[in-house]
């Protein structure tokens, strides 16, 4: 993993969703965003383009291009979590009406073109993996000219939507098929670890205590997401899902990773969306791989097993203590 003082080079592929939001927020202070990219998820297309453009408009975030891209699962239908973020995947707090423009490619076109110019590129990808896996089919090319690809999604251990899958991967399980087997460089930042960060009541007074404009509609935000992820997983507050993959990248130290070979469960059933994750390699009790299993499958990610949930905190108020 390269160092935390290294500014990496990024397109950030979301669903706008208000943790989607704060992720667009991080990215924009601890790495070089040359493109936001969305898809279906969180909401439809249609709002979550539009959210992107908000949190642009709201922290002065011109200068990055936005493009639509993808506006169900490659095979699927589409599956939304207002229960979660409201009708507009945005409730809650008030934002600005967008003048940021989207640009006119897709969002699979800005991928692909951004792999050619922009060296050392980095994915993060936050919502459902359609966009990168419409991009890898149409050149495969592109798993090597990137340097890796951090996923929110998925899960060690369990899901959300469903006891087995989390939210992401379930709204399209063949396109992160498709992602996890085109060999480029993945971590998988799962549910294990997003679900030990969590935006409580104390969190959300420290984000409105900066007292400055994009902070407390960070804190609205979190405040109208809190209730929502609190009623659906009894967390006590919002996990802090999307942020938390990009400070894997900018700040590798916050999430320990361990590889395996992750697997996706694609078949209609209880366990649709299911990353599989081979870890019997991996000692839990010592938090570090024992001996390697002679049948065990090539390592294709590395998996979040363990963060360090107060230095994410840290990070994320010192970002946003930046924004006015």
């Amino acid at each position: 993993m390269n160092s935390p003082s290294t500014v990496h080079n990024i397109v950030l592929d979301c669903d706008p969703g208000h943790d989607d939001a704060l992720a667009i927020l991080l990215a924009a202070r601890r790495s070089n965003v040359v493109a936001i990219t969305t898809v279906h998820g969180n909401a439809p297309l249609e709002r979550t383009k539009e959210n992107a453009r908000a949190v642009a408009e709201l922290a002065g975030l011109q200068d990055i291009p936005i493009a639509a891209g993808a506006d169900r699962p490659l095979v699927r239908e589409p599956r939304y979590a207002p229960e979660v973020h409201g009708i507009t995947g945005l409730d809650g707090p008030d934002m600005p009406a967008p003048t940021v423009p989207l640009v006119r490619e897709h969002a699979v076109d800005v991928i692909l073109d951004r792999s050619r110019a922009v060296p050392n590129l980095h994915l993060v990808a936050v919502g459902p993996l359609t966009n990168v896996a419409l991009a890898l089919q149409r050149d495969p090319g592109l798993a090597g000219r990137i340097e890796r690809i951090t996923i929110m999604g998925g899960s060690l251990l369990w899901g959300n939507v469903t006891a087995a899958a989390e939210f992401n991967i379930y709204c399209d399980p063949e396109a992160a098929d498709l992602v996890f087997e085109a060999g480029v460089p993945i971590t998988m930042v799962g549910l294990n670890v997003t679900e030990q960060v969590i935006a409580t009541k104390e969190r959300r007074e420290q984000v409105r205590s900066i007292d400055a404009r994009v902070a407390t509609a960070a804190a609205d935000m979190l405040d109208f997401y809190g209730g929502g992820e609190d009623q659906y997983s009894g967390l006590g507050g919002g996990a802090m899902h999307d942020p938390l993959a990009v400070a894997a990248l900018v700040e590798p130290s916050i999430v320990e990773t361990v590889p395996m070979h992750v697997a996706l469960v694609t078949q209609d059933g209880p366990a649709l969306g299911m990353t599989l994750c081979d870890g019997r390699h991996f000692d839990p009790v010592a938090m570090r791989p024992a001996r390697r299993r002679r049948d065990q499958a090539k390592a294709n990610a590395d998996v979040a097993v363990g963060v360090d949930a107060e230095r994410f905190w840290e990070l994320f108020l010192e970002v946003l203590a930046t924004y006015r």
